[in-house]
Parts: C-alpha cells; structure tokens; sequence
C-alpha cells in the first residue's frame, strides 16, 4: 500500500462523465503497469481509491460477488 500510495493515484468518486472514467482507469493502471501488480492487488488497490457513490457501487458489487 505504501509503495502505491508514493506514486500519488487519484481517488475516484463515481458519476456520470465517462470520460472521467476513462482518465482515472488510466492513471491507475499506469501506477499498476509500473509496480508490476498482481490482478489481485489491482483489485485491492483500485478499490481503495474509490470514494463516495463509486465506493458505495464497490460495496454492493462486492456483496455479490
């Protein structure tokens, strides 16, 4: 976590702006390309970023997983 957290990713609240979407799921993925991430660690990482409505969606996805 605290190596992620050095390279600054951006949080992610959510919305309606797929453009926005597109930007954030870029920016992370550059962050998990360079610290060779597992797909299990992207998933714990990713979310953790998430914030207000997107974690609320996270949190109910999750529950049905």
């Amino acid at each position: 976590m605290e190596r992620f957290m050095r390279h600054k990713p951006p949080t992610f609240t959510g919305g309606y702006n797929p453009d926005d979407d597109v930007k954030w799921l870029d920016e992370v993925e550059i962050i998990f390309e360079a610290m060779r991430c597992t797909e299990e660690d992207k998933t714990s990482l990713g979310s953790y970023m998430l914030r207000e409505e997107a974690n609320h969606w996270w949190k109910n996805a999750r529950q049905r997983l």
